[in-house]
């Protein structure tokens, strides 16, 4: 929400501050690109020292930032605040972490659906409610209702989420241990600083580990489809939508933010009722049919085909209907089309990598958020010029080529050949601070 809050709101903006309503869009451009960078620092501590208090330092340091956005004079003012904001959702990769350590394999598909539709319905309603405050308050009080979120969110955090890193040891479970587990011993894990003395910060953990990822295609083929559908689905419609809107219907901020949040928000909860537990029921099937054995991860990737197939069918209704001027309701459709099965994507791939490398699971989120914010942040600089000139029909057709034809033939491979290719490459070595933990289970 810190991050599309202001969208609606690109134009009043733009003259507040004189500059243009495309220009406008660059300081959400920025908070995307530092979104990608920022956890190569966060994760490798938060291997380290616990989930906990890096939850509590981004959160405090996106409340700062976003009260600094509601007072700056000038637009370069806004562009250093927003910098500073971009480094607050660590949950955007701690997220999928914290899912991986608290939940079994057989229930990690519908946990981690739920955390992926939180976090991607964050930036989709954020405009239904910006829209609202910046139609009747300002756009300067869609930052202070953030920062006000923030603080609500800190206090709640502070008393309310304890911590979940732990070392799994091949050792049987001692007293200590089960107590902990059971969180009777709450208070303990309320502490600000978590340290296990098994684990070791160096400095090759940071930006390395999740470069050496990349090299596994079970990580950096799901991780590109991933990014491709979510920029062209989600980032897309944030950053362009207040041009185009006002362009084609004369909307104004409140009309543009109901419009496309509730419908990129309709979108996303559906997607996520065919997603989490389709993904979930796939693998139970499976290892009924295994006598009772995991199956490999590669089964869940057979949930993907309804992503795959929604989510261009949407881009394009929404590039066609926009060229043929047909009524605003036609575009809107297609963006939650588009929407409903990006959520299929996300919670498919982001399951399917995690289940792979388990252990390596902070470097591997890490992997799908900077492709996703790197590429997502482009869209503001060439999509609205580039349209304008070839018609949005053919920009949104290109778009649904890049994505759902090229970015899907490496997945049809890992369905086919991933299992072998996975056991040949062997586990990685030397990734974080919890290689030495030889338990998966």
């Amino acid at each position: 929400m810190n991050t599309a809050i202001i969208n609606p709101s690109y134009v009043h903006l733009g003259k507040d501050l004189h500059v243009s309503t495309v220009r406008a869009s660059y300081q959400t451009t920025i908070v995307i690109a530092i979104n990608g960078i920022a956890p190569f620092l966060w994760l490798p501590l938060a291997n380290v020292y616990g989930r906990r208090p890096f939850y509590l330092i981004a959160t405090l340091i996106g409340f700062v930032s976003a009260v600094g956005c509601a007072y700056v004079h000038t637009f370069h003012e806004l562009l250093a605040a927003r910098f500073f904001n971009g480094w607050m959702p660590i949950a955007f990769t701690l997220g999928a972490v914290t899912v991986a350590d608290l939940f079994p394999f057989e229930q990690r598909g519908r946990a981690m659906g739920v955390y992926t539709v939180l976090m991607t319905n964050g930036s989709h309603l954020a405009p239904i409610v910006g829209g609202l405050i910046g139609q009747y308050l300002g756009w300067r009080w869609t930052f202070k209702f953030a920062a006000i979120c923030d603080a609500v969110l800190f206090v709640i955090m502070l008393f309310c989420l304890p911590e979940t890193l732990y070392v799994r040891r091949p050792e049987a479970i001692t007293e200590t241990n089960r107590e902990r587990i059971s969180f009777k011993n709450y208070g303990h894990m309320l502490r600000l600083w978590t340290r296990d003395p098994d684990l070791k910060l160096r400095a090759r953990q940071f930006v390395l580990p999740s470069i050496k990822m990349m090299k596994y295609p079970s990580v950096i083929f799901p991780a590109m489809y991933y990014a491709s559908q979510y920029g062209f689905a989600s980032i897309l419609p944030a950053v362009t939508v207040a041009s185009i809107f006002t362009q084609f219907f004369h909307w104004d901020t409140l009309d543009i933010g109901l419009a496309y949040g509730g419908a990129l928000t309709i979108g996303s909860f559906v997607g996520e009722l065919m997603a989490g537990m389709v993904v979930d029921w796939i693998v139970k099937h499976e290892r009924k049919k295994l006598g009772g054995t995991d199956p490999p991860p590669e089964v869940r990737l057979k949930a993907i085909w309804t992503g795959e197939f929604l989510v261009p069918a949407g881009l394009l209704i929404y590039g066609f209907t926009l060229t043929y001027r047909t009524a605003w309701i036609a575009p809107i459709f297609g963006m939650g089309l588009a929407c409903c099965g990006l959520q299929v994507v996300t919670t498919t791939c982001y399951t399917y990598a995690i289940d792979c490398y388990r252990l390596e699971s902070s470097e591997t989120s890490q992997v799908f958020n900077f492709f996703r914010q790197e590429f997502g942040m482009t869209f503001a600089f060439y999509t609205i010029p580039m349209a304008r000139k070839i018609g949005y029909q053919w920009t949104f057709f290109f778009f649904a080529c890049m994505g759902s034809i090229l970015g899907f033939i490496p997945i049809l491979g890992l369905m086919w050949r991933g299992r072998q290719v996975r056991e040949r490459l062997g586990r990685p070595k030397n990734i974080n601070s919890l290689d030495s933990d030889p338990v998966e289970t």
